[in-house]
């Protein structure tokens, strides 16, 4: 078998802390394509979400403007927003009668 190179038995991996686990995955979420058509998204509270992350991450999000949270029984949080002003505006099409350009590669 071939030997790997010395830099990666140096490389650090970090870990990620509880609060940016959780954060990420709200993020994605609500970033997500379905949820962006559909405007909310049900995030559940999994076992490996401690009480203190938990607690930090829904505090911000009730921070955030335009943002509305239903606390459901199950724990979980339902997130509602509305359609933003920049989100609503028409996009713009150019129809250009020229020819496209050749891919250069």
């Amino acid at each position: 078998m071939a030997k790997q190179k010395g830099n990666s038995s140096q490389a650090v991996r970090q870990e990620m802390s509880g609060i940016e686990r959780l954060g990420l995955r709200v993020s994605s979420m609500i970033n997500h394509p379905i949820a962006q058509t559909q405007r909310w998204v049900t995030i559940h509270r999994l076992d490996t979400d401690g009480d203190h992350e938990w607690e930090e991450v829904m505090s911000l999000l009730s921070e955030t403007d335009d943002i509305d949270m239903t606390f459901n029984d199950d724990e979980s949080v339902t997130l509602r927003w509305e359609v933003s002003a920049e989100e609503d505006r028409p996009v713009e099409v150019m129809d250009d009668e020229r020819e496209e350009e050749p891919a250069p590669f």
